[in-house]
């Protein structure tokens, strides 16, 4: 199991400590300072059955800054995006072994990845 984590956002940080409380065996991935490459992140959204801007943080200046909120939903274009500025990925995302993927924001999904 692999966790993307940011250890200064609180719902990251939860779901890390969720993942700790419980002891599965896992990986963390600070992915602010190991971005994931544009074919993990198509992997990753494949596992999530999401597209990039379901998992962009539209709230963020760099959003603003980029002007997402109109960029025509050309997913190679978003792939991009969201490697070239990981702060825009929704966090935490929990990668399972048997190759399922969860934004774990909440408890009931950091139970579901572990179950």
């Amino acid at each position: 199991m692999e966790i993307w984590h940011n250890p200064s956002c609180s719902k990251s940080r939860a779901a890390r400590s969720a993942l700790g409380d419980n002891r599965p065996e896992h990986t963390e991935r600070r992915y602010l300072d190991d971005p994931p490459t544009v074919a993990e992140l198509d992997d990753v959204l494949g596992k999530l059955g999401r597209e990039p801007w379901d998992i962009t943080r539209m709230k963020e200046a760099r959003a603003k800054e980029l002007g997402l909120a109109t960029e025509p939903r050309d997913r190679a274009t978003w792939l991009r995006i969201l490697a070239d500025n990981p702060i825009l990925i929704e966090r935490p995302i929990v990668i399972t072994d048997d190759g399922r993927a969860f934004v774990a924001r909440t408890p009931e999904a950091v139970d579901e990845a572990l179950s």
